[in-house]
């Protein structure tokens, strides 16, 4: 047996690049800092522009009731709201995880209460669990 075998197995030299030098939950970490910090911003820019699709559809009526302001004055102070939480993330992953998913949630009931875009409630029912997932992994690096 060679020096290069240890039990069978053959051992040789590789290059590691500083991507995959990094364990799997950092880079899982990286992956989702960089999407609950880009994602928040780009969407609550577009609430001003409304050029991915027309914001106000997605508000329940209940919402103008509560906060006396028409849907697309609403949808500017969501827009903070999303630019904000986004720079959250990128500054202070551990919390800014935890307000991107309370927004989250806050997104869901509003549209389980309008009724429709079930579809959309589920799919950021799973970026609701991705937020917290950042959380988690920024928690263990703290």
């Amino acid at each position: 047996m060679s020096s290069a075998s240890t039990h069978g197995r053959l051992h040789l030299p590789t290059r590691r690049s500083a991507a995959s030098a990094m364990s799997g939950a950092d880079q899982a970490f990286t992956m989702l800092r960089t999407i609950y910090t880009v994602a928040p911003i780009l969407f609550g820019l577009d609430k001003f522009f409304n050029l991915l699709t027309f914001w106000p559809h997605y508000l329940a009526p209940v919402a103008t009731q509560v906060v006396p302001v028409s849907p697309q004055a609403f949808m500017y102070g969501v827009g903070v709201i999303e630019i904000v939480a986004g720079l959250i993330v990128a500054w202070q992953p551990r919390w800014g995880a935890l307000v991107v998913a309370l927004w989250l949630l806050g997104i869901i009931v509003n549209l389980i209460v309008l009724g429709s875009f079930y579809d959309v409630a589920l799919r950021d029912f799973g970026l609701l669990i991705g937020a917290l997932a950042l959380n988690r992994l920024a928690t263990r690096r703290a």
